[in-house]
């Protein structure tokens, strides 16, 4: 028998990834284990998902076969005041409900911002033990081959870090939004002095508000020492809010997949060799190297839309044509890297750049580096620079209907692309396959009727059989034509437009996290207006909401000048092969025609 447990109260889900429960309802419980006062499981409507763990009792039952496993297992626990135990089981109209849970301290080890994301393993180039091992390596000098100088211990006095902190506040205490939905405050908790009063924790702490650590930055408890190195710079652009240009821009080129061996031939792989055009020097890397590299940036920047990596592929890795599709896939996403202010700078992309293949210590110790990089999460927010003085602060109004702007404009691109994408498939399908066909066809039927034509052996009609027998040649070359020309236009439309419905699925998030800090501004000026909360405290979680709308709004200006120039050139390409094509056709037509003027 499962573990079950029995719902006490309703409760109404209202954050993505809860589940609503019915009075006297029986669920199913994926583990009994609460993370901080949540319970994962399964209602009678066959809906999964978390409520709070004070809204059910559990059913004691030994259990027959295991339950299903957590999805959020891998969350720790811990470190904080245990909830106490349900109470036993009443009628709701007897029993009160549940006190509100203390929200988790500052610090509580969330996983980061995707967290979610697993390299590569075992189908796709495997992660190899002398690669990936678990040792630790002491962090040496030059070890992201950064230009920026090491830097002494906290508290030390090396020119060019500088601790920031957004701990002007008190300790925030437990959450005025703590209490379940749906039931009143518990008498006391409304805060007469403006200094009692708080901004509520969201109630899902599994959002991507909360695990990006927005929400920690927002409400003042993110701490740490930043270099000058590290500084994010917003600037103001004709256009809006902008990532400040890098002053030394560069490409990247990948060419020549190889397939290589080691262990004695028992593993294979293909590795591809990159030419940074800033350093003229070769290194190669595998695909398991650049996934690394993507999960370590998608979980260090939460504002900026890192590019997806070409699929993976279980089976044929070694077919020419994956190896040729995959290439061409991941020199798309080199070019987005590149052309990108932040990323093209962050410290473990030059690593991944400049680091020699053949050097397995400063590969290994650069990586470590990376892993172990402080400026994540909460922390991350307090690297970005964005402009101060008169005309530099935002509307947020304004603000809001921009971002609102682009959340519908993303959903249409992204239906419009996929749209494309089918209609080009299918067609280049087609040219493959039935215009192939059709014209060989075609073709074939015109050689019957000239092997008709030579049964006369009358001399005259001798050129109209070789004009015939030739059309039907060229007809034949037609179909070739058709067949080979998707790899020339539609197939790097396709490509590109994979890469940016990777980055339209970036954006929902992005914008999270920015609706997220606005919503901590709206609910602070709220307390204001009633009289709960000084005007200082709103003021800096407004200045800290500026700055993750400015990152928001820099990156959707990034989005847009990109996409600009991404679509313009292959637009221009894609025509310029259509031209080509039927050019090649109409020649062979004509050809075909001046076979008749001799006869």
């Amino acid at each position: 028998m499962a573990l079950r447990a029995r719902a006490l109260y309703d409760f109404r889900s209202e954050n993505p990834g809860e589940i609503s429960l019915r009075e006297h309802e029986v669920l199913s419980l994926c583990s009994e284990q609460d993370i901080e006062g949540w319970l994962e499981g399964v209602n009678s409507r066959g809906d999964r998902g978390l409520f709070p763990a004070s809204y059910v009792q559990v059913i004691r039952a030994p259990a027959a076969e295991p339950p299903p496993p957590a999805r959020y297992a891998n969350v720790p626990v811990g470190g904080f005041e245990p909830l106490p135990p349900p109470a036993a089981f009443k009628p709701a109209a007897q029993q009160p409900p549940p006190e509100p849970f203390p929200p988790p301290p500052a610090g509580y080890p969330f996983p980061p911002y995707g967290g979610s994301y697993q390299p590569s393993q075992g189908s796709d180039d495997d992660w190899d033990d002398d690669w990936d091992d678990s040792s630790t390596v002491a962090d040496e000098p030059g070890a992201l081959g950064s230009s920026y100088p090491d830097y002494e211990a906290a508290g030390g006095g090396a020119s060019g870090r500088y601790r920031l902190s957004t701990r002007s506040e008190p300790s925030l205490g437990p959450r005025g939004a703590g209490h379940p939905p749906g039931h009143p405050h518990p008498p006391g908790g409304g805060g007469a002095a403006k200094s009692s009063a708080t901004v509520s924790r969201n109630l899902n702490r599994f959002s991507t508000f909360v695990k990006s650590g927005g929400e920690a930055f927002v409400l003042g408890e993110a701490s740490g020492f930043v270099k000058d190195g590290d500084k994010l710079c917003v600037v103001l652009g004709p256009r809006g809010p902008e990532w400040q240009e890098n002053p030394y821009p560069f490409q990247c080129s990948i060419e020549d997949p190889t397939k290589q061996t080691k262990f004695k031939g028992m593993k294979s792989y293909i590795a591809y060799k990159l030419v940074p055009s800033h350093t003229g020097q070769q290194v190669h890397r595998r695909y398991k190297h650049f996934d690394w590299l993507y999960g370590r940036l998608a979980e260090k920047f939460p504002v900026i839309s890192v590019p997806h990596l070409p699929e993976k592929q279980a089976t044929g890795r070694f077919e020419e044509d994956f190896i040729s599709k995959r290439r061409k896939g991941l020199a798309w996403w080199m070019d987005h890297m590149c052309s990108h202010p932040v990323l093209a700078q962050c410290d473990a992309f030059q690593h991944f750049l400049t680091c020699p293949s053949t050097d397995e210590k400063a590969w290994k110790q650069g990586k470590r580096k990376a892993e172990k990089d402080e400026m994540v999460g909460a922390n991350f927010f307090l690297t970005i620079s964005v402009p101060t003085g008169p005309g530099a602060s935002l509307d947020l109004q304004e603000v809001e209907s921009q971002v609102d702007g682009f959340k519908a404009f993303t959903k249409k691109m992204d239906e419009s692309a996929l749209q494309l994408n089918h209609t080009a498939n299918e067609f280049a399908r087609k040219q493959v396959t039935g215009f192939k066909k059709e014209y060989q066809k075609v073709g074939h039927s015109f050689k019957c009727l000239s092997q008709a034509f030579e049964l006369d052996q009358q001399a005259f009609s001798a050129g109209l059989n070789q004009a015939i027998a030739f059309t039907a040649e060229a007809y034949d070359a037609i179909g070739d034509l058709f067949a080979d020309q998707p790899r020339q236009d539609l197939d790097p439309v396709m490509d590109l437009l994979a890469l940016y419905q990777g980055h339209l699925a970036n954006f929902p998030d992005i914008i999270h996290v920015q609706k997220g800090a606005l919503t901590k501004v709206k609910e602070s000026k709220r307390h204001v207006e009633e009289g709960k909360m000084e005007l200082q405290k709103a003021e800096g979680i407004q200045e800290r909401c500026n700055i993750i709308s400015f990152a928001t709004l820099a990156e959707i200006n990034h989005f847009h000048k990109i996409r600009v120039r991404d679509f313009k050139s292959q637009m221009q390409h894609f025509l310029q092969q259509q031209i080509l094509f039927f050019e090649k056709v109409t020649q062979k037509l004509e050809e075909a025609l001046h076979k008749y003027d001799s006869v």
